[in-house]
């Protein structure tokens, strides 16, 4: 049974951590040279790979005692706020251009342009400890997945609008004040428990 308070939750983290993450930038400046189906479509094929092993990480993690996993959800979540409020402004970074616009070309230039960029990232790592948290995966990845499949779209299709609209530094805070307070209601739990 999926828990539509863990999955909205979830969603709401990972989408206010990843809004200004570097993929993001990397979605708009892939889907103003490309088809943005094309785009998306690999984007979201890496996306979901990275969530299925993020929530069998943190699956793996639920079979520890529950103050272990508290403290230790607890110390990474407040690790990925620090992460968060000390993260100096990404630069543009260089985005090769494929040879042809194929769907497999675009496709795959988005599949592995996130794969490579999101491999061991906040996002991530924050998926890893909210499956630990809630032992509810399925509710954890749905949440996980929609929320940077969400970023990801309007990265490509209206990214430079959002953003001028909201300052990316706000964006952030908002992300790692969320971040902090999972992060101490975790270690209080891993305390009181």
């Amino acid at each position: 049974m999926i828990s539509i308070t863990v999955t909205a939750l979830v969603f709401g983290v990972v989408f206010l951590a990843e809004l200004p993450d570097k993929t993001a930038l990397a979605g708009l400046v892939l889907g103003t040279r490309y088809r943005a189906s094309y785009v998306f479509a690999g984007v979201a094929a890496a996306f979901l790979l990275h969530v299925v092993l993020a929530v069998a990480a943190g699956s793996v993690l639920t079979l520890l005692p529950q103050q272990i996993v508290h403290a230790l959800t607890g110390v990474l979540f407040l690790g990925g706020a620090a992460m968060l409020l000390l993260k100096k402004g990404d630069d543009e970074e260089e985005v090769k251009k494929p040879a042809d616009q194929s769907f497999w070309k675009v496709a795959g230039t988005g599949f592995m342009l996130i794969l490579v960029a999101e491999f061991g990232d906040l996002t991530q790592i924050m998926t890893a400890n909210l499956a630990a948290r809630y032992d509810d995966p399925i509710s954890v990845g749905l949440g996980a997945v929609l929320g940077l499949w969400a970023v990801a779209g309007l990265g490509i299709v209206g990214g430079k609008a959002l953003m001028r609209r909201v300052p990316l530094r706000l964006i952030t805070q908002i992300a790692a004040v969320l971040m902090l307070a999972l992060g101490v209601w975790s270690l209080w739990e891993a305390v009181a428990g």
